[in-house]
This record gives C-alpha cells, sequence and structure tokens, in this order.
C-alpha cells in the first residue's frame, strides 16, 4: 500500500502532506518553545489538543492585540484545539491523565518535577502506555544542579555564551533580535518527537526527551563551541563581520548599509572585480581567506573608500551581477515584501477566533512541491473544552 493509500487507526489519510496524521499530541506548555514545537507537530498533520490553565496561557496577553485577540499567540498556536483544565483539581488532572493515555506524544515546557506532582510525569504513566514519546523542554534539563531553575530566552542567550558574541565589537552586551533559544529548543524537540514516533511504529517503545534550551543554544553555536576548543579563546563580538571569512559583513554605501559575503577565493576575486581594485589580490594583508579575517579592519576601510560612492541599490545590482551573495539591511516589512515570498506561498491569511483576518508566516518547508495546510486559525481560551471533557470525563455543565 503507498504512501497515498495508507490510513491511521482512525481513519485519516496519511500523505507525504501530512506524514503525521492520526498522531495524538497533548500540550501542556506556554508561551513560545513548547507551543511551537506542538505547532510544528501540527502542521504535519498531528492533533494537537493544547491544555491551558483557567487564565490561559500567558501569550494570549501579548501585544499586538486584534479585536481582543493577540497576534503574537496566533503565531504558535495554530491548527490546534484549547481545553481549559485546572490541573490542581482531581477531577480535571484525571481527565488529563486519560487524554495523555489516548495520545501518542507529550510536550510539555514546565519546570521538572511539576508534571510529576500533578501526577502526570512520564514515570507515572509509561507502565499505562509503555509507546508514549513523553517531550520535556525546560530551561536547563530534567537533571543536574540547574534543573530546578527556570528560564526565558533572554536569561539563557546569556547563559549560552551568544550574548557574548552578538552586538559591535566592544560594545554592550545585546541579546539576538529574534529569540533563537525558544524557538531553536522548540525545533530541538518537533525533531526529537517525529524520531521518535518512527522508533516506536518499528517496536522500540516510547521515550521521555528531555530539551534543555541551554543545551540547544549551545548546540547550534557549534561553529563558537568548536573554536574554543580548538584555540581555547572565547569567541567575542565582532558586529556583522566573520571570524573566519573577509569581506563578510555589512558596508557602509552612501545611502545606507548592504551586505556581502564573499565566503571563498574565487568569490573574493568577484569582489575585486566589481570594486575595481585588482591590486588587492596581491596584498600580502589579503593572500589567503586567513589573511583576510586576520586584517579585516584595513580591508572594510579600503572597501567602504569605494562603496561610499554610489549608494545600495548599485552595489546590489553589480554584486547580483556578479554573482556575489548580497542583501540590503531589511526591516520585516522588507523581508515580507519579497517576490520570494509571494512565490513560496509562505504568507497566510488566518481567521482569528473573533472573526477578524491578519495574516501569519506558514510552515517554511515544502513537501512533494506543496506547502503544509493550515487546517485550523488559533482557538479561542477553552474552545474545545466541552468537546474533551466529552471524550474523557463528564460533559461541562450547561
Amino acid at each position: 500500500m503507498n504512501q497515498e493509500q495508507r490510513k491511521t487507526a482512525g481513519g485519516e489519510a496519511v500523505t507525504a502532506r501530512q506524514p503525521l496524521a492520526g498522531i495524538r499530541v497533548a500540550e501542556f506548555c506556554s508561551t513560545a518553545a513548547g507551543p511551537f514545537c506542538a505547532m510544528l507537530l501540527s502542521d504535519m498533520g498531528a492533533e494537537v489538543v493544547k491544555i491551558e490553565p483557567p487564565e490561559g496561557d500567558g501569550l494570549r496577553q501579548w501585544p499586538p492585540i486584534t479585536d481582543g485577540y493577540s497576534e503574537n499567540f496566533a503565531s504558535v498556536n495554530r491548527n490546534k484545539k484549547s481545553v481549559v483544565l485546572n490541573l490542581k483539581d482531581p477531577a480535571s488532572a484525571e481527565i488529563a491523565r486519560r487524554l495523555i493515555l489516548d495520545c501518542d506524544v507529550v510536550v510539555e515546557n514546565n519546570r521538572p518535577c511539576v508534571m510529576d506532582r500533578l501526577g502526570l510525569g512520564y514515570a507515572q504513566l509509561r507502565a499505562e502506555h509503555p509507546d508514549l514519546v513523553y517531550c520535556s523542554i525546560s530551561a536547563f534539563g530534567q537533571s543536574g544542579p540547574r534543573a530546578s531553575e527556570g528560564g526565558f530566552d533572554l536569561t539563557i542567550q546569556a547563559a549560552a555564551g551568544v550574548m557574548s558574541v552578538t552586538g559591535e565589537e566592544g560594545g554592550v552586551p545585546v541579546k539576538c533580535g529574534v529569540p533563537v533559544s525558544d524557538f531553536a529548543s522548540g525545533l530541538y524537540g518537533a525533531y526529537a518527537v517525529a524520531a521518535a514516533l518512527s522508533a516506536v511504529r518499528a517496536g522500540a517503545g516510547g521515550v521521555h526527551i528531555d530539551v534543555p534550551m541551554f543545551g540547544c543554544t549551545l548546540a547550534i553555536a557549534a561553529l563558537q563551541t568548536s573554536e574554543y576548543f580548538g584555540s581555547g579563546r572565547s569567541p567575542r563580538r565582532l558586529g556583522s563581520a566573520h571570524p573566519r571569512n573577509a569581506p563578510y559583513r555589512a558596508f557602509e554605501a552612501s545611502d545606507g548599509y548592504f551586505a556581502i559575503a564573499a565566503g571563498n577565493h574565487p568569490l573574493w576575486l568577484k569582489v575585486l572585480g566589481v570594486v575595481d581594485m585588482p591590486q588587492l589580490a596581491a596584498d600580502p594583508r589579503f593572500l589567503s581567506t586567513l589573511d583576510r579575517a586576520t586584517h579585516q579592519a584595513d580591508l572594510k576601510v579600503l572597501l567602504e573608500e569605494k562603496f561610499r560612492t554610489a549608494p545600495v541599490a548599485h552595489w546590489l545590482q553589480v554584486f547580483r551581477e556578479a554573482g556575489v551573495p548580497h542583501s540590503a539591511i531589511n526591516d520585516y516589512a522588507s523581508a515580507l515584501a519579497d517576490g520570494q515570498v509571494d512565490a513560496m506561498g509562505w504568507v497566510h491569511a488566518l481567521t482569528l477566533p473573533n472573526g477578524a483576518t491578519t495574516r501569519t508566516f506558514g510552515f517554511p518547508l515544502r513537501l512533494d512541491g506543496h506547502a503544509a495546510d493550515i487546517r485550523s486559525g488559533p482557538p479561542a481560551l477553552g474552545e474545545h473544552t466541552e468537546e474533551i471533557r466529552a471524550r474523557y470525563g463528564e460533559r461541562v455543565p450547561a
């Protein structure tokens, strides 16, 4: 039976575009890392039931607010159902337990031991559900001297070294403008869940996946950690520059800034052709990639003397013609207006529970040439509580 014909136990069609159809996920998460992880699973076809406290996920209060609904919340909670349960109430916790036992996956981003105290921890459930894939996202992991500590993207970026290499040389500490610790951890979690589900299908049984934001943030800094391991020196702030390549940074033109990345020697020679400075090819400071990186401050001065004679648009055009990777320094309005975004169909209309229509950036990958569908917008708080209570407990009184 081919992929297009295969059915799940619940009758859903498993296709190349929805490879996780029929997988049921219970999400006990708030803010970013956990909800993003669960949304990635939902984008691949899984049914995600988001369990929220009576006051809801705190992200629901983050602006921008459109007609009373948070667009930040909407951006990481599409394709989900929302159920309100007070897990400190034994009857509600029992409904959550029954829900988990009927699911293939749990995603939770509480501090370690919180789910155990609620009677919903992996160790308490695996005997009844040996195939359960249980993904715990936390600041520092489920064990170790810092396991009990909480954390947010800012503090994890600080702890994991990101802030030490972000910003201008000699500048004050700044975080990466995109919450890389949150979203890298969500990506690691979704990747691990998908891999674990494959193992379950092969008969290996379930697993408890420990996703530490601290460790994930260190892991995506592979070039920085390897620099330290190889040299014994911590990498430092270089602004937009690269420690091992040049010219590979933002440069100033007559009316603004642009970036070029001449990441190898042939591209370096193309840059010299564009700026009409062939003499630099023989300059002992710039003979090799390592030489150029070592003397990139001198190189920047020489190149910017030329770049400041023409506007950004000119340099983008000539570097495009020369085949040198380049870009304007886009804000998000400009980035989203790029023709490639439209061609790939990445921006989607999204209907909020209040009926307002907004836009969202969808799943960026294509499967067999197609984007993942947005099957439903983000849920209203508790929108599916009665449905889930009817399935796993008592119906909500009218």
